[in-house]
């Protein structure tokens, strides 16, 4: 970026130089501004220098353009890989040996005692008295009233009168004719077959198994006593001390060791052996055998023949008659009889009674037995074992991406410019001519360039292909 900042500001001195040089010249042609009989041998110098008037000039000016540029740029993926590791694995294994131990067990047994009590039981007597009580009781008694009323009773009639109808009877005819038909027949044919099947049968056997056992040795060891160093007096020199070595007094240490040996037993153990036997099983076949027969079916054909016949239909006439009748109404009477009732109400008594019981109460005695176990004593074995696992690691991947990146680019335009002239006009001087620039006759007026500051490119966002 700063050799690119440097190189701008060159070029942009480079040109204002050489517009600033044309310019002195009266334009980019040197004098070609001037009039033709200027250049004449002959004429005035000052009329040549000034013109017919005002003339135009083009001017080089500078400016900075914004671009767009493409360039690479590198970005860091971060992606995964599996690595395969080998390691080494400590695998613990349980294993067992035999221990025996001794065991106190308790012997529980039950035993009864004959306690003596005395029960109060309660004795209960139904006993009656007498009540008498005078009650009330209502006598319903059921009278009849007589009631007229009149009725309407209908007096039917039934008359007859004849209709004629039409009916089609049918004709029924029954007729033959001879169809084949396939009728299957079962045969039935039994067969024997040998059938397999297997009896299992007890063998006794008796063989010999070696039962690993032991005792308990006691044992006496003496373990010497360590050396330990010691300062005594020289015998030669009683002024200096040497060190000497000195064994320590031993000491004796006792101790159980377990003795294993082998006892063989004789075990008997049955098994089950088995054995194929064979024995005939009958079955029985069935097959469909085809039988053609040809026999007569009937059937009936059917003709509708129209008949003409007469009936009489009956139909029934109402008349209302009425009619009085006469009908009793029941109702009910009630009245009060006094009457004195006697009942006996019993009651319940009760008497405590003492009974002398005797009840068997159970107590348990516990007596200690010793009986000798064995165990199994797990321990732990520790191996190492070589396994492979996977182990997953990160890392970046460089790539090249294409990022869009604006810059300002310096551009140089030509423009004109107006100069001033006429200086034998006036004082002389371009003062009043319009230009306003100050400066002297049949020379030419720059117009101000204001230089650039230097821009730095502006970077856009980075855009990926």
């Amino acid at each position: 970026m700063k050799r690119l900042m440097l190189g701008a500001a060159a070029a942009v001195t480079v040109l204002l130089n050489s517009g600033v040089l044309m310019a002195g010249l009266l334009g980019k042609g040197g004098y070609s501004g001037c009039a033709t009989s200027a250049c004449s041998p002959c004429g005035d110098f000052v009329a040549a220098r000034c013109g017919n008037g005002p003339q135009c000039q083009m001017v080089q000016e500078t400016i900075w353009e914004p671009q767009q540029y493409t360039c690479m740029k590198t970005v860091y993926d971060q992606c995964t890989e599996s690595i395969p590791v080998t390691c080494t694995k400590n695998v613990y294994e349980t294993c067992y040996r035999d221990e025996c131990y001794t065991v106190c067990k308790p012997v529980y047994t039950t035993c009864y005692k004959t306690c003596t009590y005395n029960v109060c039981k309660p004795v209960y007597t139904t006993c009656y008295r007498d009540v008498t009580c005078r009650v009330r009781k209502p006598v319903y008694q059921t009278c009849y009233r007589e009631c007229c009323y009149t009725v309407c009773k209908p007096v039917y009639q039934t008359c007859y009168r004849t209709v004629c109808y039409n009916v089609c009877k049918p004709v029924y005819q029954t007729c033959y004719k001879d169809v084949c038909c396939t009728t299957y027949k079962t045969e039935s044919e039994t067969c024997y077959k040998d059938v397999c099947y297997t009896v299992c049968k007890p063998v006794t056997e008796s063989h010999t198994v070696d039962v690993c056992c032991g005792d308990w040795v006691t044992e006496t060891k003496c373990i010497p006593g360590p050396i330990v160093k010691k300062c005594v007096v020289d015998p030669c020199n009683p002024c200096c001390t040497k060190t000497v070595c000195v064994q320590c007094p031993s000491r004796t240490v006792t101790c159980r060791k377990w003795v294993p040996k082998v006892v063989q037993k004789t075990v008997t153990c049955t098994r089950m052996v088995p054995e194929v036997c064979h024995k005939q099983v009958p079955y029985t076949v069935c097959r469909q055998v085809p039988v053609t027969t040809t026999k007569k079916v009937p059937y009936t054909t059917c003709t509708f023949v129209q008949e003409t016949c007469t009936k009489q239909v009956p139909y029934t006439t109402c008349t209302m008659t009425q009619q009085t009748c006469t009908k009793k109404i029941p109702y009910t009477t009630c009245s009060w009889t006094e009457q004195c009732i006697t009942r006996r109400v019993p009651y319940t008594t009760c008497k405590m009674v003492t009974e002398c019981c005797t009840k068997q109460i159970p107590y348990t005695v516990c007596k200690m037995e010793q009986h000798t176990c064995t165990r199994k004593v797990p321990y732990t074995v520790c191996r190492q074992v070589c396994e492979t696992r996977t182990v997953t690691r990160t890392k970046c991947v460089p790539r090249q991406v294409c990022v869009t990146m604006t810059r300002c680019v310096p551009r140089v335009v030509c423009r004109p410019v107006q100069t001033c002239c006429d200086p034998c006009s006036g004082n002389g001087a371009c003062g009043n001519a319009g230009c306003g620039t100050g400066a002297a006759c049949g020379e030419t007026a720059i117009a101000p360039v204001a230089e650039p500051a230097a821009a730095a490119p502006v970077e856009a966002a980075p855009v990926a292909q």
